[in-house]
C-alpha cells in the first residue's frame, strides 16, 4: 500500500499530469467550438435550401 501511495505522490510531483489535462481542456474547447460552428454551417445550408425549394415549388 505505502508503494502505491508514493507512486501517487510522484505522479502528482510531475508536470506531465497537469500537461495532459491542460491538452484535454484544449481539446475539449476545440471540440465544443467545432460542433457548434458546424452545427451553425448546417443550420444555415438547410435555411437556404428550403428557400430554394420553395422557390422552386411555387414556379
Amino acid at each position: 500500500m505505502k508503494n502505491f501511495a508514493t507512486s501517487v505522490v510522484e505522479f502528482l510531483k510531475e508536470e506531465d499530469g497537469p500537461t495532459a489535462v491542460e491538452y484535454a481542456v484544449m481539446l475539449a474547447l476545440i471540440v465544443i467550438f467545432c460542433l457548434g460552428t458546424i452545427s451553425l454551417v448546417g443550420q444555415n445550408a438547410n435555411a437556404k435550401f428550403q428557400e430554394v425549394a420553395d422557390k422552386i415549388a411555387t414556379n
